[in-house]
């Protein structure tokens, strides 16, 4: 499925409309380049779960834990790991069961991840600095209604 964008807020809002299919044992995964849409997706996911207070990156920690209602939400940003080991160093995979995943830079574990997630490309247009193009591919058994 291709969406397209022209602005952070309606990728805030397509955050939202993804949230509503989110389960625990979900995972998400985001790729594209910096500044491209990531966070502002998953600030519309846990906005939708009422968690828009406390969102902050996960650079510098790789991952956060959000407590919501239905279950927790982890938000990865796996983008400074050296290699997979280091996910597993963490106990990443053991999250993965514990609540929904969102994972930034996903595609630097993909080789690691259960056959079933939703995967998110965001892609720049180049004659318009505000819109992204957004593909969303379901993976094995994994789906979502927008």
């Amino acid at each position: 499925m291709n969406i397209k964008s022209n602005s952070e807020k309606e990728t805030i809002e397509l955050g939202k409309k993804i949230a509503s299919s989110l389960k625990k044992g979900m995972i998400i995964v985001l790729t594209g380049d910096l500044g491209s849409g990531k966070t502002k997706l998953t600030e519309g996911i846990l906005t939708y779960f009422g968690l828009q207070e406390e969102i902050s990156s996960p650079t510098f920690t790789i991952v956060n834990e959000y407590n919501a209602k239905e279950f927790k939400i982890f938000h990865f940003d796996v983008y400074r790991l050296s290699d997979v080991d280091e996910f597993f160093a963490i106990g990443g995979e053991e999250y993965f069961e514990k609540g929904a995943s969102i994972v930034e830079w996903g595609e630097m574990i993909e080789e690691i991840l259960p056959q079933d997630y939703i995967k998110i490309t965001f892609s720049r247009d180049l004659e318009n600095e505000n819109t992204r193009e957004i593909n969303i591919e379901c993976k094995g058994n994994a789906n979502i209604e927008i």
